[in-house]
């Protein structure tokens, strides 16, 4: 799995930080440092993550194709 963050699209609401803090985490106020290859055994939190995005920067790519917050949705029960 891999995990692409759109830095300028960003805007340090930490919603990814409070649902995988093992995979994303702020720096400061604004700043989002996140691991670009996470475990597999994230990717339920790293999905949830990408749902609750309020701006949608967080995009994941992997064996199961390429999740967005759109693709992702919060009734697909991740």
């Amino acid at each position: 799995m891999r995990v692409v963050v759109d830095l300028n699209r960003c805007q340090g609401y930490a919603q990814c930080a409070f649902l995988a803090p093992d995979v994303f985490a702020m720096h400061g106020e604004e700043a989002l440092l996140y691991d670009a290859r996470p475990d597999d055994t994230r990717r339920a939190d790293v999905l949830r993550a990408v749902a609750a995005c309020p701006v949608r920067a967080i995009t994941v790519e992997g064996a199961g194709g390429r999740w967005t917050a759109d693709r992702v949705g919060a009734s697909d029960g991740a």
